[in-house]
């Protein structure tokens, strides 16, 4: 039998598809919901726990009690200010490991792994547990890219890399060569709404996610889904390009379909053939 699983829960609809599967399985699971942060609904009908980010001496001894072997991220987190993380005192010896030098998302998430591992869990890629939601390689749907487009593409991977290697961001927007917007702090929904105001005439741009060079892979691999598809419909862009193998699709018929639907084209690409 697998060991009891914990899912640190982020927003959107992934933690309820884990959650899904481990009822379908059999596996015993336990939920950290965050305030501000997890979808009320998902810790409906599950053993779970609502507190603060900050709180990690008491996360860390609930999971403890509850027996928790191996832990899991999932779904999008809102980046905190320390006055909203209020961190605990267990949580300020974390920062004190962590330094200055993971100060970027990629860094700061795999030091938090690296610590709470150090306290006798197992983390494990949400792509371990719900691998078909992993990218793969061609276009979804019946629109693909035109030439326009897969040169916006080629541009979107050479800055999407260039942010991922100082730990920036993971999604790029390009509209006919131009840079019209880069992921920070925000997300990429709030990326794609600025970017709507920002576009220029003619054909629309194209929004290129790619995981970082060095991503941690147990947390924060970049996602989409259909509110992407809906927030680049909105913002008139013709394309979404994401990395095979290195990205997550979640409610992958759906965004087909409304993506067909709306006429835009969705794209897995292997950056390598862009370089």
């Amino acid at each position: 039998m697998s060991a009891k699983l914990g899912i640190l829960a982020g927003g959107g609809r992934l933690p309820s598809q884990l959650i899904k599967l481990c009822e379908e399985t059999n596996r015993e699971v336990f939920l950290v919901a965050f305030k501000g942060q997890t979808d009320p609904e998902t810790a409906t009908d599950v053993d779970h726990m609502w507190t603060r980010l900050g709180a990690a001496g008491k996360i860390l001894k609930k999971l403890k009690d509850e027996q928790v072997k191996e832990l899991v991220m999932v779904g999008p987190v809102k980046r905190p200010s320390m006055a909203e993380l209020r961190p605990d005192w267990r949580a300020l010896q974390f920062f004190a490991k962590i330094g200055a030098k993971s100060l970027g998302d990629d860094g700061l998430l795999r030091s938090v792994i690296s610590a709470v591992e150090d306290e006798g869990f197992l983390f494990r890629g949400v792509d371990d547990l719900l691998s078909d939601l992993l990218a793969t390689e061609g276009i979804y749907g019946s629109i693909g890219p035109n030439e326009q487009a897969y040169e916006d593409i080629k541009r979107g991977v050479e800055v999407a890399k260039a942010m991922g290697r100082v730990d920036v961001g993971q999604s790029v927007v390009i509209q006919q060569g131009l840079v019209l917007g880069v992921e920070a702090i925000e997300g990429t929904d709030a990326l794609l709404s600025r970017c709507g105001e920002l576009k220029r005439g003619g054909e629309g741009g194209v929004l290129v996610k790619l995981k970082k060079p060095e991503q941690e892979r147990r947390a924060d691999l970049p996602t989409i889904g259909v509110e992407t598809l809906k927030s680049a419909f909105n913002a008139g862009l013709k394309g979404i390009a994401i990395e095979a193998g290195g990205a997550l699709v979640v409610d992958r018929d759906a965004l087909v379909n409304m993506a067909d639907k709306h006429g835009l084209f969705v794209i897995g690409i292997n950056p390598t053939d862009y370089e």
